[in-house]
């Protein structure tokens, strides 16, 4: 996810369920830049994730299963604010399972539609796309 070997706005839409919580905080934004290169005007990101503050190390994945990675968790509004700075339309976000040890986070978003903004690295979309 940080170096997303796809063309620019090559992806009608992107689901990134809890996969996002075995990247560290500090590539975080570069990871949701290339998720806005690669999605096409208006499509839809939905993200998925563990709320919480902390890091850990996690050895005994499911069934025992022996592993070695890191879990991040995350609070809505820090990984709303990454999307945003990337470039991104934050829609909605809910928080699932509140009462439980570990709660979850939904976000959706949206790549904004065709010449509604600026993109970072490469200017208006509008411009990039005019015949």
């Amino acid at each position: 996810m940080t170096d997303l070997d796809l063309a620019d706005e090559s992806v009608a839409g992107l689901p990134a369920f809890w996969s996002l919580i075995h990247v560290p905080d500090d590539a975080v934004p570069a990871v949701f830049g290339h998720f806005r290169r690669v999605l096409r005007p208006g499509g839809p990101l939905l993200l998925g994730f563990h709320v919480g503050t902390e890091s850990r190390l996690k050895t005994q994945g499911y069934d025992g299963h022996p592993m070695k990675v890191h879990v991040h968790r995350r609070q809505p509004d820090q990984a709303a604010a990454w999307l945003r700075d990337a470039g991104l339309t934050v829609e909605a976000h809910m928080l699932i399972e509140p009462d439980e040890s570990v709660p979850g986070a939904l976000l959706f978003a949206r790549c904004p539609p065709l010449g509604s903004e600026v993109h970072p690295n490469h200017g208006s979309l509008a411009d990039r796309h005019t015949v």
